[in-house]
């Protein structure tokens, strides 16, 4: 049952610190899609890509003292920082969590903005159609973002640099 905590609990670690819930869908949501072995379900929401479980597992581990989660005012809305607490890394060297290149991949993710994270997990999530049908989709689905042609060539190739990352893990 701990199991896919700790691979959570390893995805924050590596990545030092995640501040957005939305970043930590999305992030988590990536790393799946380029072959990571997270196990949560996402369904395509109002964000793109988004998992109730992956939602419920913060929290229980949160409750269980593993994360810790601060809640910022930002403005006009409250932000999330995300941090593995003590007593989760404790946990973590005592269930250790083999996924190599990971820290690769995440720190390289957590350095975008949650805003082409949600465009790269939104082509991501329709990468059954093709590169026009998803342009379509992201400009009707997303057309209060005002993503252009250019920005989902640039979530292609990023998707691209991140599988380079990422494919020792799938050998």
């Amino acid at each position: 049952m701990l199991k896919d905590h700790a691979k959570l609990m390893q995805a924050i670690l590596v990545s030092g610190e995640i501040i957005g819930r939305k970043k930590l869908q999305k992030m988590i949501y990536i790393a799946k899609k380029v072959e990571f072995p997270f196990q949560e379900r996402f369904q395509f929401h109002f964000y793109g890509p988004y998992s109730e479980e992956l939602t419920l597992r913060v929290e229980e581990l949160c409750n269980m003292g593993f994360l810790n989660e601060v809640k910022e005012k930002k403005g006009g809305y409250f932000q999330y920082r995300y941090t593995l607490t003590d007593t989760g890394k404790e946990f973590l060297s005592l269930n250790e969590v083999d996924m190599p290149f990971l820290q690769d991949c995440l720190g390289d993710m957590n350095e975008q903005n949650a805003r082409f994270l949600e465009l790269v997990s939104t082509v991501l999530y329709f990468d059954n159609l093709s590169k026009e049908e998803v342009a379509e989709k992201v400009f009707t689905l997303k057309s209060s973002q005002k993503y252009t042609e250019e920005e989902i060539d640039q979530a292609y190739a990023y998707i691209e640099s991140l599988k380079e990352k990422a494919k020792l893990t799938v050998q």
